[in-house]
């Protein structure tokens, strides 16, 4: 048995990717997609009729909504090929307008439902983890639309969602350690902070831990790896999602594979329940220099890549 098939037993495999068509090679249960997995998708020659089609056949609408359109035929064509679910994302520059943010969603899932594809067991609307996104999340939740918590880097973060009974969050296990890595500079010692000492498999494992203690019932999905080691250190977690470079290595090897992350034992952990309103919740964000930097980052990085794509498709509308 090869390391992802050893994996499979304990922990739903989901590919991180715009890429449809590997999926066939890696057969994930699951398939999570953003706006800079897109942007990289189009630009290659086999997607980039997918980009032309969709602009030729809406022209005239706002390029919002033919930005949406986009991403719904990308995760209508993952849709075709995996057995679960994809995660398609609200723009990034909606992160702190809650109103906004569901419009968004509901907009996203009515294009779906025009598909035929039931949204409610088959989708996941993913949503920045900022107080604003969290809310427009619990009121998308109680609408039956399902959601997906993205650039999460903080317990504070993963609380929240779980009191807003979001469907899953995805807290981002390689910024984590590029953060920490970064700011130690020279004195980083990649042996000593390596596997289950990896500070974003540490923030994982405690949100885990936390979420099984008190029985939680929002799905934990590691993402952003930056090598197997991380995806190894948390092998027994819900769900990973993982790039299609570290799926093919998890494959190439035979070595053995530990149950790193239990939820049954971590059930008889002994850690206080925790709650936040959100004056709390902002100045515990406040308080994780790392979780404040890289969700301002990441919001910017995603952001800037919507601003391309909306550039690619105003150039392939001329």
């Amino acid at each position: 048995m090869n390391q992802l098939d050893a994996l499979r037993q304990w922990t739903t495999v989901v590919a991180d990717t715009g890429d449809f068509k590997q999926l066939s090679v890696s057969k994930p249960q699951d398939a999570t997609t953003n706006p800079s997995l897109i942007l990289k998708a189009v630009q290659k020659p086999e997607y980039r009729p997918l980009l032309d089609e969709t602009v030729k056949k809406h022209a005239g609408k706002p390029l919002d909504e033919v930005i949406d359109r986009l991403l719904v035929n990308f995760g209508t064509e993952i849709l075709q090929i995996i057995p679960g679910r994809v995660s398609t994302e609200v723009d990034a520059r909606l992160s702190f307008d809650t109103a906004a943010t569901i419009a968004r969603g509901e907009r996203i899932v009515a294009l779906y439902k025009a598909e035929g594809i039931d949204t409610e067991k088959r989708l996941l609307i993913k949503v920045a983890s900022t107080w604003e996104g969290i809310e427009a999340a619990r009121q998308l939740e109680l609408k039956g639309i399902r959601t997906n918590l993205t650039l999460l880097f903080s317990f504070a973060q993963a609380v929240a969602c779980g009191a807003a009974k979001v469907q899953l969050i995805s807290p981002f296990v390689g910024r984590i350690y590029d953060w920490y890595k970064k700011s130690a500079g020279a004195k980083w010692d990649e042996a000593a902070n390596a596997g289950a000492n990896d500070p974003g498999v540490k923030s994982v494992r405690e949100i885990f831990n936390y979420y099984k203690q008190h029985g939680i019932k929002t799905e934990v999905m590691g993402a952003s790896f930056r090598n197997v080691g991380q995806i190894q250190a948390l092998a027994g977690c819900d769900l990973l999602t993982i790039s299609p470079e570290l799926l093919a290595e998890l494959a190439a090897s035979n070595e053995p594979l530990e149950h790193a992350l239990d939820a049954k034992a971590a059930a008889k952990g002994d850690a206080k329940k925790v709650s936040y309103d959100e004056a709390g919740f902002r100045f515990a964000l406040n308080e994780d220099a790392m979780a404040t930097e890289k969700l301002a980052e990441g919001i910017r990085a995603f952001a800037a890549d919507a601003v391309k794509l909306e550039k690619l498709m105003q150039e392939s509308g001329k």
